[in-house]
Order: structure tokens, then sequence, then C-alpha cells
């Protein structure tokens, strides 16, 4: 089946190329092919300098938007009837699921409020999950009153759902009647149309992955549970195993997982391995799954669905590396949840391959005990990707009073772009108003400056990969 993958607007389509969607299976992965782009880059701009500059003019002329982001296709019951009979029943189940439960969330705040005659909602503070609850203090503290007392404030923002929004300070208190399970995590840019914009108000991201939320909180009740034996009492445990059915009702069909759920729409419902959000969760129920240290305590049936849930998971990645001029590449940061395609996020993150977190998904594969052949060759194949595509002796920096620029910079790297063209490797930058750009010098300086658009994260994956290779050797 084809299907056309371009991003329209600019002055012209972005390569107008036509992605041919093959979800054979071949070697245990569902591939998809993007043939290479068939166009002249630099044509058109230089035969508009040459012209200028023959009429007299010698000003430099700026390059042209490339294209515009397009919106990510939410998970909808239209979209769910299009897809065959056998495949289509266990979508329009989850599609249903993620909807009542969503109505009980919001029914439960709503009665709250009403049973304490609350007439105004309360924000949580706001923090980041690491400083909240930390994973990395001896065992003996997660036995104290400290570690208990976050963990009381960890049970009592714990949605309906069973899980728990992000940027939330849990050491400050328990939650209260009418204070909200997260605190005002919108963007502060918000556009005509932005893909950032909440689906209903205050109620955003209302049980999340994002952001190391959910799974953090899992792993710090887990420490204490770990840590106290029966001290730590029924709370810990029943909101730990309320957190886990969160994580296995959240999971796709098609073993991913959503940014957001119960569903949020927009691009929150695309598969996300941004910021490392399903790879925190397949490293949970790893734990979870071996039963170890703190995860000692689980349930045989806990520990049993965990390994279905990681094995689904894993086979989502592998389906999901991006297959380019018949060869494995690395990985988009989202994905649309039906198709499995590549697919934009935020109005400045496009449909692409992305540096960072494939950097995070190529060391999650190394880190498994016994790789299966298919890891083995997506392994391999992503490390070969970043060979070819490293950055040398250039650095991302600020110059000056006009923020940030790719300068030269002798012995620097390797580096990479963070968002990559599928078809041509060639670097992608975004901006807010949706503009596609083919050099960061076009985009916007608040977005130069708010954003990792170069970075290192794969030479550490690289590193890991010279002495993993050689236990793995690639097949001939």
């Amino acid at each position: 089946m084809a299907r056309l993958f371009c991003f329209f607007g600019g002055r012209k389509n972005f390569h107008g190329k036509l992605a041919t969607q093959s979800r054979q299976k071949q070697s245990g992965f569902f591939m998809y092919h993007f043939p290479h782009p068939r166009r002249h880059r630099f044509a058109e701009p230089l035969f508009r300098m040459a012209l200028l500059v023959a009429l007299g003019f010698a000003s430099p002329i700026p390059a042209a938007i490339i294209g515009t982001n397009p919106p990510v296709l939410p998970l909808t019951t239209e979209r769910i009837a299009s897809l065959p009979a056998a495949s289509g029943m266990a979508w329009k189940e989850y599609l249903e699921h993620s909807k009542r439960q969503r109505k009980a969330d919001q029914l439960f705040f709503q009665n709250e409020m009403k049973d304490h005659d609350i007439k105004q909602s309360v924000v949580p503070p706001t923090g980041r999950a690491a400083y909240s609850m930390p994973l990395d203090n001896r065992a003996i503290w997660y036995g104290s009153d400290d570690a208990r007392g976050i963990a009381d404030n960890i049970v009592s923002f714990q949605t309906p759902a069973g899980g728990w929004s992000k940027n939330l300070d849990l050491t400050r208190h328990p939650r209260a009647a009418g204070e909200l399970f997260g605190p005002e995590n919108g963007s502060q840019f918000l556009g005509a149309s932005d893909f950032d914009a909440p689906l209903e108000g205050k109620w955003n991201y209302v049980g999340t992955i994002d952001n190391d939320a959910t799974t953090t909180e899992l792993q710090f009740l887990a420490k204490v549970i770990a840590s106290g034996g029966d001290k730590t009492g029924k709370p810990y445990r029943s909101s730990f195993y309320a957190g886990m059915e969160y994580l296995f009702a959240a999971q796709y069909p098609d073993g991913g997982w959503p940014q957001v759920w119960p569903l949020q729409g927009g691009y929150h419902d695309a598969i996300t391995f941004n910021d490392g959000a399903i790879l925190n969760v397949l490293a949970l129920l790893r734990g979870v799954s071996e039963a170890k240290d703190e995860f000692a305590f689980v349930s045989a049936n806990i520990r049993g669905r965990a390994v279905a849930g990681l094995r689904r998971g894993m086979e989502c990645i592998l389906a999901a590396q991006i297959i380019s001029n018949n060869r494995r590449t690395i990985w988009c940061q989202q994905y649309d949840a039906l198709t499995l395609q590549p697919a934009s996020a935020r109005n400045y993150e496009m449909p692409s391959q992305v540096s960072g977190e494939s950097a995070g998904i190529m060391m999650f594969l190394m880190q498994l005990p016994d790789p299966s052949p298919e890891i083995v060759t997506s392994v391999h194949a992503a490390a070969a990707w970043f060979e070819k595509t490293k950055l040398m002796n250039v650095a991302f920096k600020s110059t000056g009073s006009d923020g940030r620029h790719l300068v030269s910079a002798p012995g620097n790297g390797p580096i990479w772009a963070r968002y990559y063209e599928i078809g041509d490797d060639k670097p992608l930058f975004g901006d807010r108003d949706k503009s596609i750009h083919d050099t960061v010098d076009e985009i916007s300086k608040e977005r130069r400056q708010g954003y990792a658009w170069y970075g290192d994260t794969a030479k550490r994956a690289l590193q890991h990969y010279a002495s993993w290779s050689k236990a793995h050797p690639a097949a001939k």
C-alpha cells in the first residue's frame, strides 16, 4: 500500500516523496520503506541567486522554508473502523476502555468538588520527578519517615485510573480535596491551531509516562515497600498494583504506549519514545518480571503480565525501526498508533529520524542479557547509521547576542543533529510556526536557544557498542 508521506506548505512541497509502507514481516521486522528522494535540493535557490546577481542585486537570499509540519492523527472510532475486523476489535475495545476511564476520572473529581462544596480547584506545586522521588539513595533511607512521607503523597496524587501526572513536587503535602492531579503542564507559547493546545482546559496530562511520570512513582513505592516489610502497610502495595494495572491498560494492541492515558487526543495519542517514555516503562517491566531487589514482593500474576507486556513492547521497538533505501536506520520520537508511521509531536517536532531517543533505544537493546538475532541486527544497523551521520569539528553554541549556532570547533565531536530527514539523512529544524528548515540558522532565536538541536547522546552508545559488537557480531 502506498501512502503520501510529505509535508505540505512553504514554497514547495517538502520533497513530495511517496513513502511506501510495507508491513511484511522480514527477519522479525515490520519494515517501512522510504525511497530515496529524487530532487535537486539547492537548484532553485542557486538559480534565483544567479538571476539576482545578474540583475545587479548582490544581497544574500534567505533559503526557502522546505515544509510545514503536519499534525498527528489521534486514535478515533472512525480510523479504527477502517481496519480489518480481526485487528479492529482489539483497537475498538481499547478506545472504549480509554473513554470510560477518562469519564470516570473526571466524575471522581467532580463529585469530590461537590461533596466538599469546593468552587475553585487548586493547582498542586510543580517539581521534577528526580528531585521529588530520588531513586539512588541508600536502601536504608527508603524505610525512613521522610521516604514514607513522600510515599504517602504519591498515593494521594494517584489518579483513579492508577497513573500519575507529570512535573509534580511530591515532597510538599498529600493531595487535598479539590486539588488537581497535576500542575499546569500546558505550553506557554500557544498559538492558533497549536499542536500543544489542551483538549479540555485544566484536564491535561492526567495520567502520563512523559517526563518520567508514573514509572518513577512505581519505582519509589517499590523501594519503600522493600525496605519496610509489613511496616509499609497495604496502601503502598495497593497503589503499586494499581499503577501496574494502569500500565497494562495503557499499552496499545501493537505493543506501544501513548504519552497520555486515558487518551487525550492530538500527538499525545502517538506511540511515544520521546524523552525515554516507553523505555522507562520497559525498564520497569523488566525489573518487575525478574522479581529481583525491590521487586521481589511482586505477585506471580503481575510478574507474568509484565513479561508479556515487555515482550510486546520489544516487538513494537523492532517494528518501528525505520527502513530507508533498503537499510535499517534508527527511530522516530513518536509514531502513529495504528500505522506505525513516523509522526509529528509539537509544532517544531516533525516526522523524522531522531538521534537522541534512538541512542537511548540502542543502549536499552544492548543491555538485554540474551538478545535475539533480530535485536542484534537492529543494533548493528543503528550503530552504522550513527557512524555515517556523525559530525566532527563543529559545536552548537552561543556566538553572542544572536544566540546559538553551529560553528567550527576543531577537535570537537562527534555530535549529531536531533532530527534527520527520512530518505537522505539531512538535518531538519522546526519552529513554533510549524515551518521546517534545513539549517538551524533559519529558525527563531527563541527556538535555537530553547531546544537541543544538536547533542552527543549517541557517543556513549557507540562507545558501548565497541565492546558489545565483539560479543554479538553481525550476521554474515
